[in-house]
């Protein structure tokens, strides 16, 4: 029996291990597939807007659930990735996702991207008030600068509307904890016209 018993969990664990592996191994495949996408739009954009003026007034931009986005870097931590539209598990295993409804990285609102801590966040816990943060959009290159870090609850209310260009970056808290953690990072950043000085 106790054998029997051994072997059904050690066949249970073997299974978990081969799932999750394969969560993580489909997350990378569509990571890469996001990026490449992202780097022939991009050189399609780049053709579309070079006769068009960046300056007409802003409008709100809508995505469909799992498009292209934009990119997100962050200089100080080498973060690099691709945001794609949407915050649940399919999005959020290929990278960052947009929250739909928020404003579109660079346009009057709050524009709020949000990722798993143990993949595409990971080092968002070393950013701190005063890094710098790039976004790429179809229509626009924004800068910003992390204005604001907190930990919030898990329930506790931390996205807001804004009527200006607002970036907020969120992620579990804390980074390195087993199971699902009880808090949220919140990081919030302002544009700006140039990088800040070293």
């Amino acid at each position: 029996m106790r054998r029997t018993l051994g072997a059904a969990l050690v066949a249970v664990g073997v299974l978990l291990v081969l799932y999750v592996g394969y969560r993580y191994a489909s997350g990378a495949i569509e990571r890469d597939a996001a990026r490449t996408a992202w780097a022939a739009l991009e050189a399609h954009n780049a053709v579309a807007t070079a006769s068009s003026s960046l300056a007409a007034a802003p409008t709100h931009t809508t995505y469909a659930t799992g498009a292209l986005v934009g990119r997100l870097l962050i200089p100080a931590v080498q973060l690099d990735e691709v945001i794609a539209e949407g915050v649940d598990d399919d999005e959020l295993d290929a990278g960052p996702g947009h929250l739909p409804g928020s404003a579109s990285p660079g346009e009057a609102g709050n524009a709020v991207i949000s990722a798993h801590r143990d993949r595409h966040f990971h080092s968002l816990g070393r950013v701190v008030v005063g890094d710098t943060v790039i976004t790429i959009t179809r229509t626009r290159r924004t800068t910003w600068i992390i204005t604001g870090r907190k930990v919030v609850g898990r329930y506790q209310p931390s996205l807001f509307p804004s009527t200006e260009p607002e970036l907020t970056l969120t992620t579990c808290w804390p980074i390195r904890y087993v199971g699902p953690a009880p808090d949220r990072l919140i990081l919030s950043a302002k544009p700006i016209a140039a990088p800040p000085r070293a």
